[in-house]
């Protein structure tokens, strides 16, 4: 089997936001102007309360051509921004057709795991580390860097998302878009920080070796993988095609690749390259079409015994093939990764975000005095202007502003008035 199937590297950094101290509170004044507005400022809790209300504090570092984030407490990516990813994803597979080189993006971040490394990032797999340039230089890895430059504009987008986490999120995604079962997939992947934690290169699969069984063996076994779970990855080759300036084998281009779509070329190892189904097992067991691709590694398929009694099964039951792979695609994914929650969470039952209290004037006062009407109508002004209203909550970061701008005018009323 061929090796599993652009920014230029910099190390990620992340940035601390000092906690804030300063607090402020709307008091009970007639004016705006009065001293115990600005006193306030240092003694009510309202501007930690409303910082309590903030969804969350994202800062965004640049570096070279990539970005980190702090994530969410307790969550390595944003379940709404991974969602919406997905759909991002979804209309870049519609336009491009870019299925192939999607899971393969997936399965060579995931595949340098090693069961017998117990550290991480040093154990490798689904970590992120091929977003750096060492790691896409892997021989492995040639033309690579085209799907992650097609992600990068939707990393950019969303910020709240590790890579190790959107790559395997595209690989996913593009099996599903293909005509593929739903892969179980669960996300929470935290990125290695900087490329002197990419894995060494040899970790992939090798298209030609000189005992194919033998070598997907000790490939695949390093990662915990079985027989099985070999056979059933194997068929992800019904999609995609091999191209030789990149990986040494293949026609240049077939009946099958030169009109497309997308980029012409290339030899595909099925007729139909961008669906999902078990024609590889038929067409690698009945070997009648010379335009179709037949690597070493996909001839040993039905050549070893263990390996053809999968195989065998999986040309006459697409069902099966399909059932079988959504868990190996699934459990590769997962091979290596550190996941925060140390759980993972998954896209179908994702924690939401909790929809913003209703407004109400009155939490918002220090609780020593009731807030007079006065005061409680300048705040419902400045919230409905806004949009909000008591039966559509507006978002805290935008209540936040409205104190802010309040605060200031406090102060600059009394500075003036003085």
């Amino acid at each position: 089997m061929a090796a599993f199937g652009g920014a230029t590297s910099a190390s990620a950094s992340r940035l601390l936001i000092p906690s804030t101290k300063c607090r402020v509170s709307l008091s009970n004044s007639a004016s705006l102007s009065s001293i115990s507005s600005l006193k306030c400022l240092r003694q009510s809790p309202l501007l930690s309360h409303s910082f309590l209300h903030q969804k969350r504090s994202m800062v965004q570092v640049r570096s070279g051509n990539f970005s980190t984030v702090t994530s969410p407490k307790g969550l390595a990516s944003d379940p709404d921004q991974l969602k919406s990813a997905r759909e991002d994803i979804r209309e870049l597979l519609k336009n491009l057709f870019c299925h192939p080189i999607m899971v393969r993006l997936g399965w060579h971040d995931a595949g340098t795991y090693n069961k017998n490394i117990e550290e991480w990032p040093q154990r490798g797999g689904a970590n992120g580390s091929l977003r750096f340039e060492i790691e896409q230089k892997h021989a492995a890895n040639a033309g690579l860097i085209n799907a992650i430059k097609l992600l990068q504009p939707i990393k950019d987008k969303y910020p709240g998302v590790t890579y190790a986490d959107l790559f395997q999120l595209a690989s996913a995604t593009a099996v599903e878009e293909a005509g593929g079962p739903k892969i179980p997939m669960k996300y929470g992947r935290v990125d290695v920080s900087g490329p002197d934690q990419c894995p060494e290169e040899g970790r992939l699969p090798d298209a030609g070796p000189p005992s194919p069984a033998s070598h997907l063996r000790d490939v695949f076994y390093r990662m915990g993988l079985n027989d099985k779970e070999i056979v059933a990855l194997s068929g992800a080759h019904t999609l995609g095609r091999s191209r030789p300036e990149r990986s040494g084998w293949g026609k240049p281009e077939t009946k099958y690749t030169k009109d497309g779509p997308g980029a012409p070329g290339g030899q595909s190892w099925t007729a139909q390259w961008l669906k999902f189904d078990n024609s590889y097992f038929k067409d690698i067991k009945e070997r009648r079409d010379e335009d179709l691709l037949v690597l070493p590694t996909d001839a040993a398929l039905f050549e070893d015994p263990s390996f053809k009694v999968y195989a065998e099964k999986y040309a006459e039951d697409q069902e099966a093939f399909s059932k079988d792979y959504a868990e190996a695609h699934a459990k590769l994914s997962n091979l290596g990764a550190k996941f925060d929650p140390p759980e993972g969470f998954s896209l179908d039952d994702a924690p939401t975000t909790a929809a913003p209290e209703k407004f109400s004037a009155d939490k918002y006062s220090s609780k020593k005095r009731e807030l007079s009407d006065t005061m409680k109508q300048k705040i419902r002004a400045e919230y409905e202007g806004l949009g909000g209203s008591p039966d559509k909550p507006l978002q805290s970061n935008y209540f936040l502003n409205i104190i802010i701008v309040i605060a200031v005018l406090a102060v600059l009323t009394y500075l003036f008035g003085n």
